[in-house]
Formats: structure tokens, C-alpha cells, sequence
């Protein structure tokens, strides 16, 4: 009989090569949903459901009692990286972000599991399910259980719960005209995941991909407690564009963002240029180009980068003009340097000027 030692078993294969689409950028395309939401069922709703799918929202909300209302959400994906731990990483904190989003506390985590046994060795997955509890226990939660099954793409993400008073719920759908929009995270995520799957992403560039895609969404608790602050929303897989449009439709408003404010993460732009956009970023323009004014010259670069999507992206806030310091303030002691305004609400119609 043989026996196989470590150092003679094949190496493990990359983890994007083994997903045809990696982190937000595996969603289907907004128009694809859209179309599919609309054959679901219309179940009576309870008043405790206090958010469900009406207007896409980042998680559902059902009121407890008159002090506590519980939140539900779920997210994963296939990897965006090839390092097994950064992986875990980056899907917890895509998934921990829908609770921060409706301006709520994470109380507990489940895992959601799939892997392909025969191809990924029992280390790597270990590792990307240690990445995960790592960021869970970043939020102070534990993983209470979850769920795996042998599939043929790796997939990793959790359910998540968490809490918040029912007068403090921050949804999508609340931003009102007048309002200034201020965002969270800088964009890039997807050309860097682009980037790094053509092995054409330095150092420095997976360094800064990593530090954004694992930063926690935390201030979206104190946020929430802040008079003023209308609605929340995180940037995902339909990029800026598409959260932007539904954070406008949800109120009946017209969004507006000066695109000259946004900030992007250094070399993103660059980056794009040499072709370095996913697939998803034409997909959301295809879906969202209709319902989007752009000024005159707008470049394809913008457009990519416009709709490219975000894994575990930042918060978008939607709060009174003389709320904005301290939005900012909320943001810069969490350590989110650059946040910044980048735009306004106005009265309808509904949809998303750039200007």
C-alpha cells in the first residue's frame, strides 16, 4: 500500500478558478430579478412585518414588541479571492452589512456552506469558514450553526440576525427631498476583483481591496439613532447606480450625484482603462441605463465604474442638509476616512440624475 504525504498531493486550485462569477458580482442582473419577483406570490402580509420585499431593501424587519424588532437577512457568493481566509472574510462582512444597513445590532450568525469536496482540500476550507468567524467575532457574534452541502462551486456566506428599535428601522425608502446623500466606502471593488482574477493586481491594490471589503458597516447603528438621518442603504452587487435608483424609487424621489465627489480607491480608474470591469457592471448599465440622465461626454470608463459592483460596499445615507457634519463625523471616528457627500434629493419623478 501507498500512502500520499503532503508534499505530493497537487496543488490546491485558485479559488476564482473554480466560479464563473465571484462575490457581489455573482447576482443576477437586476432586470433578470425583477422579472422573477414578479411571479411571487402575494401572501397576506402581518403589520409586524415592518420590511419585506416591496422595495428591495437590504434585509427583512418583523416587529417583536413595542421596544425590539428582529432582523433577517442572508448573503453569499462565490469567491472574489483566492487567499481561503480573506475569502470567509469578506463574505461575513458582505452579510453582517445588511443589519448595519436597516440601522440595526448583529445578535447571532449561520453559516451557509458549499463546497467542492473532491476538488478543495478539508485546510482550505477550514480556512475560509475560520475567515468567517474572525469577522463575526469583530461584530461580537457567534456563529450558531448553519448548513453545508458538496457543491460543485465553492459558495460561503451567512444568515444573519440582529436587533433594533422598531421607531429606528432606517430603510431604503424613507429619503426625502432636500435630503443630502453621503457615501460610505469608496467604489472599485469590482475592477480590483477583475483585476486580480487577470493576475494583473499589484500588492498595494490587494492590500486596499481587502481593507475595504472587510471593514465592518458599524456606523450604520449610531446612524440610525441620529435625528435627521432618513435612509440607509448599502452599495452591492448593482453598484452605485442600481442603490441609488431604488433608494429614488422606494421614496418617489429624484437622486442626484455629482459624480466628480465620488471617491473611488486609488488606481481603480487606471484600472478600468486597460479593460479591467466585470461582466455585472454591463449587466446593472443594461438594467439601469434606461431610469439613469447623464451629462453630456460621460465616459464608458465612468459608466463601468457607475454600475460596477461593490462587495461589502459602503453605506449610502440619505439625511438633512444640517445633519451632514455629523454624518461625517459618525463616520471619520470609525474610522471610514473617506467617507463624503455626493449628492442630493430632490422632488420626482423617480430615477437617478449624474450630473
Amino acid at each position: 500500500m501507498t500512502t500520499t504525504t503532503p508534499s505530493d498531493r497537487p496543488a490546491a486550485p485558485r479559488l476564482t478558478s473554480l466560479a464563473h462569477g465571484g462575490g457581489c458580482g455573482c447576482k443576477i442582473a437586476p432586470g433578470v430579478l425583477s422579472q422573477i419577483l414578479k411571479s411571487s406570490s402575494g401572501f397576506p402580509i402581518p403589520k409586524e412585518l415592518l420590511v419585506g420585499i416591496e422595495t428591495a431593501d437590504d434585509a427583512a424587519v418583523y416587529q417583536l414588541n413595542d421596544e425590539q424588532a428582529l432582523i433577517a437577512t442572508t448573503d453569499f457568493f462565490m469567491p472574489i479571492v483566492d487567499d481561503p481566509r480573506d475569502f470567509g472574510r469578506i463574505a461575513a462582512t458582505n452579510a453582517i452589512s445588511d443589519v448595519y444597513a436597516m440601522g440595526g445590532t448583529p445578535i447571532f450568525a449561520l453559516a451557509l456552506v458549499g463546497m467542492p469536496i473532491n476538488v478543495l482540500p478539508i485546510e482550505t476550507i477550514a480556512a475560509i469558514l475560520e475567515g468567517g468567524q474572525s469577522i463575526c467575532a469583530e461584530a461580537g457574534i457567534p456563529i450558531a450553526g448553519g448548513h453545508t452541502i458538496d457543491s460543485v462551486e465553492p459558495i460561503y456566506g451567512l444568515v444573519v440576525l440582529g436587533l433594533v428599535h422598531p421607531s429606528r428601522v432606517k430603510r431604503n425608502a424613507d429619503a426625502r427631498p432636500g435630503d443630502k446623500l453621503v457615501l460610505g466606502k469608496p467604489l472599485g471593488i469590482g475592477v480590483l476583483s477583475a483585476a486580480l482574477k487577470k493576475n494583473a493586481l499589484g500588492l498595494e491594490g490587494y492590500a486596499q481591496m481587502i481593507a475595504s471589503t472587510t471593514k465592518l458597516n458599524t456606523p450604520g447603528v449610531e446612524l440610525a439613532r441620529l435625528d435627521g438621518v432618513h435612509a440607509l442603504t448599502d452599495v452591492t452587487g448593482f453598484g452605485l447606480a442600481g442603490h441609488a435608483l431604488e433608494l429614488a424609487r422606494g421614496a418617489g424621489v429624484r437622486a442626484i450625484i455629482d459624480w466628480d465627489q465620488v471617491p473611488l480607491l486609488v488606481g481603480v480608474r487606471e484600472l478600468a482603462a486597460q479593460g479591467m470591469v466585470t461582466g455585472a457592471s454591463g449587466r446593472n448599465w443594461v438594467s439601469h441605463g434606461p431610469h439613469v440622465n447623464l451629462p453630456a461626454g460621460f465616459a464608458d470608463i465612468d459608466i463601468a465604474l457607475l454600475n460596477d459592483p461593490q462587495t461589502s460596499g459602503g453605506l449610502l445615507v440619505s439625511c438633512r442638509a444640517d445633519k451632514v457634519d455629523e454624518v461625517l463625523s459618525i463616520f471619520r471616528r470609525q474610522g471610514f476616512a473617506t467617507a463624503a457627500v455626493i449628492g442630493e434629493v430632490t422632488d420626482g419623478p423617480a430615477g437617478l440624475t449624474v450630473r
